[in-house]
Parts: C-alpha cells; structure tokens; sequence
C-alpha cells in the first residue's frame, strides 16, 4: 500500500538529510530507488516515471553513489538508474560513481546491450567503463556488439569510441576482435600511434611477441614513427615472456634509434629481473641506468626495494630507502609493503610495529596494504589485543577496511578461538554492504567453527543478520549454513533452513537433499521430508530435470567425498564388486526412502 501511495501521486523531492540519520535517509532512499528499478525495469517509460514521482533527488552524487551500490551485480539496473539521472546532475558524474559503475559490469552475469550504452556521453565511454562490458560478452559477440554500438553514435563522436574500444578489447585479450574492428573502419578511420600502440600491448599481454612485431612493421609501412611508449609495450612483452636477451637487444635498438630508454624502460628491466631472484642482474641495470645519465624516480627506487625484500636482503633494501629521502623523492607506503612482507615471514611482529612508527615520523602513514599485513601476523601469533587496537588506529586515522581487511579479521579471531569478537567483525561486514560472493569461505570458516563450539544461537544470529540485510545469497551460501547443521547433528534445524532456501526458489544440491533425507530417516520424521521432497519434486520439474537422477546424483556424491579423503595406492583388482554392490543398494535405498517411505 505504501508503494503505491508513491507511485500515485508525486511527492515533494526527498532532500538528503544533514543530521545524524543522514545515513538512513541515504539507504531508504537507494532501497526506494532499486525497488522501483526492479518492478518496472521492462518498461522505460514508466520506470522515468515512476523514478520522477517518488521525489527521489536526481540532482546528488552521493544518492547516485548509494543506488549504483545497491544495484550490485544487477547492471542493467545501475545503467538504468545513472541514465536516469545523468541529465539532471549538476556537473559530470563523479570518479566514484564511474568506478561504480564499472563495478556493477565487472559483477554481472551478462552485458548490458548497446541501447543501454547509447545515452551515456562518448567522453564516458572509456576503456575502464567499456572493459568489464566486454568480458561479459562471448567472442562471436563481440565484434557485432562494437560495431552497433559504433553506429549510434554521430560521426564526430566515432574517433575517440573507436580508440576506446580498441583499447578495451586489448586489455580484455580480445586482440584478433579488435585486427577485424580495424579491417572493417579502417579505409573510414585512420590508425594513429595510439592505435597502434593498444594493438602491441594487446598481443604482447597474450604473450604472441611475432604479432608484436608485425604491428611494429605495419607501423613502419603506414610511416607512423615508434615512440618509447611503444618500444616500451614491446619491452614489457619480452619481459613477462621471460626473454631478456630480445629485451636487451630491444634496449640497444632504442638507443640507435634515437630514441633512449627512460626510467620506465630500467624500471620494467629490473622488475622481471627481481620477480625471478635475479637481484644481482637488477643491481646491474640499475648501475647501467645511472651510467646512462637517466635518473632513477620512486618506482625505480620501489622495485630495488621490493626485489630486494624478496631475497632476504633487507639491510640493501634500507640503504635504497634512505637513498630516496637523499633524493629528496617522495615515499609512498607501497615501498614499505615489501619490508612488512618480509618481516611477516619470519613472526617479526615488533620489527613491523617499529617500521610503522618511523612511516608516521616520516609523513607517510601507512595504508590498508600494510594494515592487512600487520593485522594477519598479529592473529597468526596470538596477539588479538594488538590486532584489535590496531583495527581501532586504522579507523581512527580515516582509513575505511576493506573485505580483505573483514576477512584477515575474521579469519584470525577464528584460528585463536574468539569467536564472539569475529562475529562482530563478520556483522560488521554485512552492515557494511561489503559482503558478497568472493567472502563465502570466511562465511564456512565461522559458521563451522561457532557450530562446532556449540553455539549454535550465536550462529543463527549470524545468518539472521545476513538475511535481514537484503545480501543476494545463491545455493553456495545456503549450502555451507545447512552442511555446517547437518554436521553437528541439528538436523530438524539444517531442514527448516532448507524449506527457506525453496521459499526463496532456490534448489539444493544434490547431496544436501540426500544428507537431509538421510538424517530425517534416522529421525523417522516423516511430515518433514514428504514436505522437502515434494517442493524439490516440483521445482525439478520446473526445470525439466530428472527427479530420480537427482536424488541418485546425491547419494552418488555422498559416496565420491568419503572415498576422497581415503589414502590412495589400494588395488582395485578384487574390490569392484563389492563397491558396486553397496553403490547399488544406496541408490535402492534413496528411491525407496523418498518416494516410497516418506510419500507413502
């Protein structure tokens, strides 16, 4: 009734609030907004307006940013919602809603079509926007896709998509998509260095070198001359594939060219030569590069550092630190990431605590990386106070943590047995809207371990947060909840959870349905497996698969996992019959047991 009271008359435009409840009235609004985007998002017109008349602020950023967040992995819904509002923005959208954006692409299941693209401005159509775009599309779609969405654009706007694009498909490893993108504009589009130069990183990132040096010789018969930002493309290629002997050569071909190295040059040498160990060569070059007259910047100075952390030699990697305050050159906490790493490895807690109070001396504050880093070490040894205070400096400094952060947390409290701490971490998390698919192991991790300690209440709790905060849970998440019951015996618990999950249309696996039955048999609870069964008999047949297969599928992989974790070396010459025989009678028993037993 509520909703419709909104959408039948317009309503004065809901302004942000600037109290303390700015928040809330944030996340009611960007709930309002994704509620409208999704009951009328098959029909334009009336989700513009719908959108107009529930007094939602098209003109603010930050209500942008909510929405676009709130959206999620729904693309579709995101482009729809920042089409919506663009126009009325008073200025270009925001880097961050941008980012967002991107985001919400990234995480789809499926690219948005090209009419969806077509309001948006060419000058937002970049590589960042375009990429996670690409990577949704299957290959025979993707030159159809680039060319329609090409074509709706003036001819004006076409030159700086058509770099776009090429740009994108490059970085996306669709390299061969975009060779045909050029044959087909190419006599209406001319190539410019630019061009050329997403072609070479394309091939080079495929690790296809001789393509690479095609497009070098193309270059030369369209009169396009190198510049070092190619001859640079090239070198990274030589080095990621390992060849520094072509990378060397290349190096001496610049120099006679006309064309010297620069620091991005070195940098990029002693990068490949430090990843593989090979510090004394790193050292070389960078002698050779100071011969050279070419001055080493901070990321030169970074890679001497790192490469050398990496080998153990952390004693070299502080005199190239103190070289770069010398240098007058600015240090960013990356350059100290390496010294934590290394002192990580050997259970150096005070070592890191020391370094990060000379980064604070020093104006340079440490960052997430190197919270993540400290944080990790304090748990592995124990020490969840220190762990706990430093959360507390990490917040009070401005610092937001991230899902890394929220997993290290958790994962740690977990391994030392504070499970009540990192259940108000994992809450925490949840409340933050920063739970999402990728974090379903720390999910496994506490739910097994607080059912394990018999707190089973703390773990409900858990999941009720989980639920109540709208997070998309898909069969995995439910999945490990019920397992983690069915494990320690709550099976009358592990099967109300189960009815849940069919409420909310998912199906279970197989073998969760044949974990549960199995249970309910030894409970001899007969009203709650005839309700399980037929629900999951209904929605197999909603999806045209097999009842029967599935529940053999279940009691099949029942019988893989044991086997699984059995040592491996046994004969099988005289024990197929008897495995075969028990595969048999398990199948006999589930048909029987489902159908028969529980049905009646």
């Amino acid at each position: 009734m509520r909703m419709q009271r909104l959408l039948s008359a317009p309503l004065p435009r809901r302004r942000l609030c600037t109290d303390a409840a700015s928040d809330h009235c944030l996340a009611s609004s960007a709930e309002l907004a994704y509620r409208l985007l999704r009951r009328h998002s098959s029909d334009p017109q009336r989700l513009a307006s719908a959108l107009s008349a529930s007094g939602l602020d098209a003109t603010s950023p930050r209500l942008l940013d909510a929405v676009l967040r709130r959206c999620g992995a729904a693309s579709s819904l995101a482009l729809d919602y920042f089409n919506w509002c663009s126009p009325s923005l008073p200025s270009p959208p925001l880097p961050s809603s941008l980012a967002l954006l991107a985001k919400s692409f990234s995480r789809g299941s499926a690219a948005p079509c090209p009419s969806l693209l077509a309001p948006l401005p060419s000058s937002l159509l970049s590589s960042s926007i375009l990429s996670p775009v690409l990577r949704r599309l299957p290959p025979p779609r993707i030159l159809p896709f680039a060319l329609s969405l090409l074509s709706s654009r003036p001819d004006h706007d076409q030159p700086s998509l058509f770099l776009s694009l090429l740009e994108s498909l490059s970085k996306t490893g669709h390299v061969a998509a975009a060779e045909r993108l050029v044959e087909e504009l190419q006599p209406r589009l001319p190539l410019s260095i630019r061009h050329y130069t997403a072609l070479l990183y394309g091939w080079c990132r495929l690790g296809k070198l001789d393509e690479a040096k095609h497009v070098l010789a193309r270059m030369k018969a369209a009169g396009v001359a190198p510049d070092v930002v190619v001859f640079n493309t090239l070198l990274a290629g030589f080095v990621a594939a390992d060849r520094f002997e072509d990378a060397f050569e290349l190096a001496r071909e610049m120099e006679r060219r006309d064309c010297p190295p620069n620091a991005v040059s070195y940098t990029t040498l002693m990068q490949g030569l430090g990843s593989r160990g090979r510090v004394d060569e790193v050292m070389r070059v960078f002698v050779e590069m100071r011969r050279k007259g070419c001055a080493p910047d901070s990321v030169t100075y970074g890679t001497l550092v790192s490469a050398f952390c990496k080998a153990g030699r952390l004693s070299q990697g502080y005199e190239f630190l103190d070289a770069m305050s010398r240098d007058a050159l600015r240090v960013d906490p990356g350059v100290y990431l390496g010294f934590f790493v290394a002192h990580e490895k050997k259970e150096q807690l005070e070592e890191c605590l020391e370094l990060m109070e000379r980064m604070r001396e020093c104006r340079c504050p440490p960052d997430l990386g190197i919270y993540n880093v400290v944080l990790r070490l304090s748990c592995k040894l124990g020490e969840t106070k220190q762990a706990m205070a430093l959360w507390n400096e990490m917040e009070n400094s401005g610092l937001s943590p991230g899902v890394d952060t929220f997993a290290i947390m958790v994962n740690g409290l977990v391994g030392q047995g504070s499970l009540v701490d990192a259940c108000s971490f994992f809450k925490d998390m949840v409340g933050r809207g920063l739970f999402v698919a990728p974090q379903y192991g720390v999910l496994k991790d506490l739910l097994n371990a607080l059912v394990r300690d018999e707190k089973l209440e703390l773990a409900k709790d858990v999941w009720g947060c989980i639920v109540s905060r709208g997070c998309e849970l898909n069969v995995g998440a439910w999945t490990i909840w019920i397992h983690a019951l069915y494990a320690k015996k709550h099976v009358k618990d592990a099967c109300s959870y189960c009815l849940d999950m069919l409420e909310a249309g998912l199906m279970p696996q197989p073998d969760t349905f044949a974990k549960l039955m199995k249970g309910l048999k030894k409970l001899y609870n007969r009203q709650i497996a005839a309700e399980i069964t037929e629900k999951v008999r209904m929605m197999a047949e909603e999806r045209h698969v097999s009842f029967k297969m599935y529940k053999r599928r279940g009691v099949k992989d029942l019988e893989v996992k044991p086997k699984s974790k059995r040592k491996g070396g046994h004969k099988r010459s005289r024990g197929r019959q008897p495995v075969q025989g028990q595969s048999s009678g398990h199948a006999d028993l589930s048909d029987s047991v489902d159908d028969d037993e529980f049905l009646g």
